[in-house]
């Protein structure tokens, strides 16, 4: 057997270390442009700004420079030459486990001229000693900097561990604002206590107050934010061009889901479940339960499904309506087609109760060419965007190009 002497093995490690480094470059260099060839095109992968510290979230001012979140806490400011600037202001986050700076969202007539409704929107974990909540706040935008923050939700309860906050925004065509919130990853019963924000999704008011339209305004039982219970951790939320919220949610170990949500809906966690125990592998729960709405569509193997988005712009017109979901373990962006059955039996407030969409077609559009994706969004200007989950995260913008 060899033996390294010290000054052998400081060589080696140098040699190793420039080899890594080298890869790296050559790994970044790569990832600044990269084709894909997909069913319909092909997608020319433009990198627009890198060395982001964990990303989470991007919205798109009217100017045309970026927001995004940072899980370390930052709000970043980026131009079209990928320049970045921290804006000040933002709280104290917690950055146990998965905590941090999470989703941001623009108030949805932001831009206006008299510039009243200028809110950007974010959500954070709050720290509170050993224990965090998921929380809402909101600063008006300045131009270039964040005006005074104003805390306008938290969930009831703090608790431990770090993980499941959910956190994603979506505003509806009312006006009215969807947020997710997670069971929090340690009792997941919580999901089904309505007198508890965990594992739901909350209906607010720009303001952060109750819209008196809830689906559960009047029972004392269920708190009136609740829009639908019974979700173990969404991270993925968007709103269709024809007003519906559907949501990408953590299963356990596999049995990540794709609903659509209606109010006033259960959806099963942990009572149902498609996915099994992290320690036997064991399936959790039934199926399926009467009075409890099963998935529409349940994503193949360990998906972890973070970024949703709807493809409306005339920018790809082959997947005009169809659906985007990001995933970060599997390291996925997948293409869903939808096709719409009859929508029948809504209730007195318009909210629909049943309905025969149904996923028709898939495609795995990206599978690690850039590692754990984010979050996935449709700029105003009809491009679709990525961001990538790591320390050194980048910004992506998917440029389409026929063959």
């Amino acid at each position: 057997m060899f033996y390294c002497q010290p000054w052998c093995r400081h060589i080696t490690s140098n040699l190793i270390a420039i080899t890594a480094a080298l890869a790296l470059s050559a790994t970044t260099h790569a990832q600044s442009s990269l084709s894909v060839d997909t069913q319909h095109f092909t997608l020319n992968i433009e990198r627009v700004a890198s060395g982001l510290n964990r990303p989470w979230s991007v919205a798109f001012l009217p100017d045309a420079r970026y927001l995004v979140s940072q899980r370390s806490g930052e709000l970043i400011l980026i131009d079209q030459q990928g320049n970045k600037q921290t804006l000040e202001g933002m709280p104290q986050v917690s950055t146990q486990g998965q905590g941090g700076l999470l989703d941001i969202s623009l108030h949805p007539r932001f831009g206006q001229s008299d510039g009243q409704n200028d809110w950007i929107y974010f959500t954070w974990s709050k720290p509170e000693g050993n224990l965090s909540r998921t929380a809402l706040s909101r600063a008006k935008w300045q131009g270039d900097s964040l005006g005074p923050v104003e805390h306008i939700f938290e969930q009831d309860r703090a608790s431990a561990p770090g993980r499941h906050y959910g956190s994603r925004l979506a505003w509806l065509e009312d006006g009215t604002l969807l947020m997710s919130i997670g069971d929090r990853g340690r009792d997941p019963n919580r999901a089904q206590a309505r007198d508890d924000h965990a594992g739901s999704t909350l209906r607010l008011n720009d303001t952060g107050d109750v819209p008196d339209d809830n689906p559960f305004i009047g029972d004392p039982d269920t708190r009136d934010e609740i829009y639908t219970l019974g979700n173990r951790n969404i991270q993925g939320l968007t709103v269709l061009s024809n007003g519906d919220p559907w949501a990408t949610e953590h299963g356990p170990r596999t049995g990540d889901e794709l609903n659509h949500l209606m109010a006033g809906d259960n959806y099963g966690w942990p009572k149902v479940s498609q996915g099994n125990d992290y320690s036997t592998n064991q399936p959790i729960g039934e199926d399926s339960l009467p009075g409890m709405r099963d998935p529409l569509h349940v994503f193949q193997g360990r998906f972890a499904p973070s970024g949703l988005t709807q493809v409306t712009s005339d920018t790809y017109p082959e997947w005009q309506e169809h659906l985007l979901a990001g995933g970060l373990a599997s390291q996925q962006l997948i293409r869903l087609t939808l096709a719409n059955g009859e929508q029948s039996n809504s209730d007195n407030k318009g909210n629909i109760t049943e309905n025969n969409t149904e996923i028709i077609a898939r495609e795995v559009v990206l599978n690690g060419e850039l590692g754990r994706l984010r979050d996935i969004r449709q700029a105003p200007d009809g491009a679709l965007y990525l961001l990538t989950d790591a320390p050194k995260g980048s910004l992506y913008r998917l440029n389409r190009h026929a063959p």
